[in-house]
């Protein structure tokens, strides 16, 4: 600092001019280059600091995403940096550690914390009453839907809310759960202030009724909104594909209700059609995680010649219960009594770990193809012992 220039010129930029690219987190597809204008991050992810993360020039910030990805912008850049927050950062051995984590939360005086749900999963598997969060007033989670169970486990634990947040590589933050707002367990919130965020019905472009299901969408026309990506970069065809009439397509599918709060169902890749049911797999692993004995699942789609496809579920044990016949058929009948008996999982295969991204999202897409393989190939149904 001391050897820094005390004179800068800046580089005059338009706001619609190219600013960076990232990469989508490929959990449906390869990743593409989604590139960025000098506002629609830089600029408008002050929205994302002042109403999801709430940030102050008094807070601390940590966020568990690593630079590289755009959660990074979200709450270890762009948000802070526009609020005026410090940012804590810890330099640690690259694979997530639930004690470790819980005790420099306790350590340092960090005042808001955003996970990831794949680690807000494990740090309710500890015993969370052990520490005592003196600075913490603030919990965020993001990159996949919260399940209701976590979000309750936590507040049992630390008597601090998560508050959920829906955003895209593509976006800043869309849709959130704010301090000010009442947080309806499971639901991604309302959308945030400048968007028009809206469930639609992809093939006509029309908004759809509360209640009904349909793509997420944001509304382009005819005022396209500042935080929102430029384009796939070199790739035309998907940009083309990412927009229809008035609308950009976000690619998951979700319900709004009558007040205005939206529920995640799936990607839209992701969604079941069993015998002409759609079956949203973020319900049933919802249900599964409700089970004692399951720290973590993820449900996809299994070939099925009379159905079409079944429902097949990929189950982490939590610690201390093993694989059995008995608990395949205790884990069935629970998902039929929280949600409908059409839903509950047909196969059910104990694994050590899901497929991940870097940035911990469930490769889904993974699973599906690996099923698609087994099926061509003569595989047996799973119950894996």
């Amino acid at each position: 600092m001391a050897s820094a220039s005390e004179t800068f010129t800046p580089v005059v930029t338009r706001s619609d001019d190219p600013a960076l690219v990232y990469f989508t987190s490929g959990t449906t597809g390869g990743p593409k280059m989604v590139l960025h204008t000098q506002a629609s991050y830089p600029f408008a992810h002050f929205i994302t600091g002042k109403y999801w993360l709430d940030l102050g020039p008094a807070d601390l910030m940590w966020n568990l995403s690593d630079t590289g990805w755009a959660k990074a912008a979200y709450s270890s850049l762009f948000g802070p940096w526009r609020l005026g927050a410090a940012v804590f950062v810890q330099q640690g051995s690259g694979r997530f550690d639930a004690q470790e984590t819980l005790r420099l939360l306790e350590q340092y005086p960090i005042t808001v914390f955003c996970a990831p749900p794949t680690a807000y999963r494990m740090l309710v598997l500890e015993d969370l009453r052990r520490y005592r969060f003196a600075a913490l007033r603030h919990c965020v989670g993001a990159g996949e839907p919260l399940n209701p169970e976590v979000i309750e486990a936590w507040k049992a634990g630390t008597g601090l809310t998560i508050y959920d947040g829906y955003g895209q590589t593509e976006t800043v933050i869309l849709v959130a759960n704010y301090p000010c707002v009442p947080v309806k367990p499971g639901s991604m919130g309302k959308p945030l202030p400048g968007f028009e965020v809206a469930v639609i019905d992809a093939e006509r472009g029309v908004e759809l009724p509360p209640g009904q299901e349909g793509e997420i969408a944001v509304r382009v026309k005819p005022q396209r909104p500042v935080g929102l990506f430029r384009e796939y970069w070199k790739n035309p065809e998907a940009t083309a594909k990412a927009f229809r009439g008035d609308w950009y397509l976000t690619g998951d599918r979700g319900v709004r209700d009558a007040e205005g709060y939206f529920w995640f169902v799936g990607r839209a890749d992701d969604v079941i059609i069993s015998a002409g049911y759609r079956i949203g797999p973020f319900e049933v692993e919802s249900a599964l995680l409700e089970h004692e004995a399951v720290a973590e699942s993820a449900v996809v789609a299994s070939p099925d010649e009379m159905r079409g496809a079944i429902v097949k579920a990929f189950v982490v044990l939590a610690p201390g219960y093993r694989p059995s016949e008995a608990l395949v058929t205790a884990l069935q009948e629970h998902v039929k009594r929280l949600t409908a008996p059409y839903k509950y999982p047909r196969e059910i295969e104990f694994v050590d770990e899901l497929p991940k991204t870097i940035s911990g999202k469930i490769r889904r897409v993974e699973l599906r193809q690996r099923e698609i393989a087994r099926k061509q190939h003569g595989g047996r149904q799973v119950r894996e012992l």
